[in-house]
C-alpha cells in the first residue's frame, strides 16, 4: 500500500468515526424536549453537510491523479480538522 492509498484509508475512517458522533448527537436531539432540541438539531444539519463536504473532498483525492494528490491533499485536512472541531465543540456543548 503506498502513502496515498493509507492516507484515503485513514481519512475514510475517520469519516465513519465522525458519522458515529454526529448519530449520536442527532439521536440525542429527537430524545431532546426543549429548545436545546432546536439548537442541537440545527448543530447536527451543519456537522452533516460539514461531514458531506469532506466526503466530497476525499473522493476528489481519490480520483486524482498523483499529480493533483498533493494539490487536494490540504483540501482534505482542511475539510477534516474542520469536522472534526465542530463536532467536538458540539458534544462539548450538548454534553449532559
Amino acid at each position: 500500500m503506498n502513502n496515498a492509498e493509507a492516507y484515503k484509508e485513514k481519512y475514510s475512517a475517520k469519516l465513519d468515526e465522525w458519522k458515529a458522533e454526529i448519530d449520536k448527537l442527532k439521536a440525542r436531539a429527537v430524545q431532546e424536549k426543549s429548545d436545546a432540541s432546536i439548537s442541537l438539531r440545527e448543530k447536527v444539519d451543519e456537522l452533516e453537510k460539514k461531514r458531506d463536504e469532506a466526503k466530497k473532498q476525499l473522493e476528489k483525492l481519490s480520483n486524482a491523479g498523483n499529480d493533483a494528490w498533493e494539490d487536494l491533499k490540504s483540501g482534505v485536512e482542511k475539510a477534516c480538522t474542520d469536522l472534526s472541531g465542530s463536532i467536538k465543540a458540539a458534544m462539548h456543548k450538548f454534553d449532559k
